[in-house]
C-alpha cells in the first residue's frame, strides 16, 4: 500500500496528470492520458521507456 503523502506528490511523467492508485492491481493510472504504471514491492515504476514498450507489445496482440 502506497502512503497517501506519496500519492499526493506523484504525477504522470508523460503529461503531469494525477495518478490513481489501484492497490489490488498494484498499478497507478493517469487520469489524463490513461497510461498505467506498475507498482512493484510498493515502489512506483514511472519509467516512460518501459511503458512505451508495454503499450507497443499490447497493441501488437
Amino acid at each position: 500500500m502506497l502512503p497517501e503523502k506519496i500519492l499526493d506528490v506523484l504525477c504522470c511523467p508523460l503529461c503531469l496528470g494525477k495518478l490513481i492508485y489501484d492497490p489490488q492491481a498494484e498499478t497507478l493510472t493517469c487520469k489524463k492520458c490513461n497510461v498505467i504504471y506498475p507498482v512493484k514491492n510498493n515502489i512506483p515504476i514511472l519509467l516512460i521507456d518501459e511503458q512505451l514498450r508495454r503499450n507497443r507489445s499490447n497493441a501488437d496482440r
